[in-house]
């Protein structure tokens, strides 16, 4: 037997759901429930740690660089999710946030077994990527002993590049070949070693956190709203309709009007409102307060 897997917390037996096979279905879902209500607190108790993640990331985006998240299984499934959202939602370029999954995208949607063990694909896959001292490198391990992820990890350290681990266990793996390791360990899965569960709802918020928090910090909300947002169905422009109202509280008329002047940014046309600026000056001075449309606004009213 593997000395270092039976160690693992996310490998342990849970006591408290022995006979969940006897349950009734109402039983059964009330243990998951409690089971998954231990997640936040496992979290909340890595913030120390995420704080120097999000630090590190802020830093190395804002001069040019790129996070890269690397998993295998449920963990890089999540990571490719995390990083698809970014598009949408904040407006960044594809390759600004990227997330790759051992075995490939096949992987996202069946189970490849075997890459996780493979150290040379990790390797490979970070030169593929043309990682940088200028990048992050995010791995996500729930047992923190993927090769792929820790290959990946070392050779991205070797480019000069920061190193970012996301796990589940303490004194893992993984953790001696990262900068920063974020590990909420959130105790034995309800379903022995099954960590698409409560470890996987962890990395989940973990990646949340480190997204959301960065891209605030990089100026792509104003107050919380998702100015940067890429209008690409009705129902994304309908919101950006609605947060264009609520930042400058003109009416859906006006809302609509400067929105297509601004070519569908809500980002310029709020500018555009609020500093009476027209599309082109609106843009300069963003691109002046570097996309930061609070500065921008405050550089031109003193307001905001």
């Amino acid at each position: 037997m593997n000395e270092y897997l039976a160690g693992l917390t996310t490998e342990e037996i849970n006591n408290d759901t022995r006979m969940i096979d006897e349950c009734t279905t109402e039983e059964m879902l009330n243990l998951l429930n409690r089971e998954d209500a231990k997640v936040p607190a496992a979290v909340k108790a890595e913030i120390p740690q995420i704080v120097k993640a999000v630090d590190i990331l802020h830093r190395l985006l804002k001069n040019g660089g790129r996070m890269f998240y690397i998993g295998a299984g449920t963990s890089g499934r999540l990571g490719v999710l995390d990083a698809s959202e970014c598009l949408p939602t904040f407006g960044v370029d594809p390759s600004l946030v990227q997330g790759h999954i051992a075995g490939g995208d096949i992987a996202l949607r069946v189970a490849v077994e075997g890459f996780e063990d493979n150290a040379e694909e990790g390797v490979a896959l970070i030169d593929r990527c043309g990682v940088t001292e200028k990048d992050a490198v995010i791995g996500i391990s729930a047992s923190g002993s993927a090769n792929f992820v820790i290959a990946g990890l070392k050779r991205a350290a070797e480019l000069g590049a920061a190193t970012i681990g996301v796990v589940n266990n303490k004194n893992s793996k993984l953790e001696s070949v990262c900068d920063v390791c974020i590990a909420p360990v959130v105790g034995p899965e309800a379903i022995m070693g099954s960590t698409r569960l409560k470890a996987g709802t962890a990395q989940k918020l973990v990646l949340n956190m480190l997204t959301t928090s960065t891209m605030v910090k990089l100026g792509k909300t104003y107050n919380n709203l998702m100015v940067d947002l890429k209008a690409s169905n009705n129902k994304l422009n309908d919101r950006s309709v609605r947060i264009v109202r609520t930042a400058t509280g003109v009416d859906s008329e006006t809302a609509e009007q400067y929105l297509k002047k601004a070519s569908m940014s809500c980002k310029l046309a709020i500018m555009m409102i609020i500093t009476g600026l027209n599309a082109k000056e609106a843009e300069q001075e963003l691109e002046n307060s570097e996309g930061n449309l609070k500065a921008a606004i405050r550089s031109c009213t003193k307001i905001g």
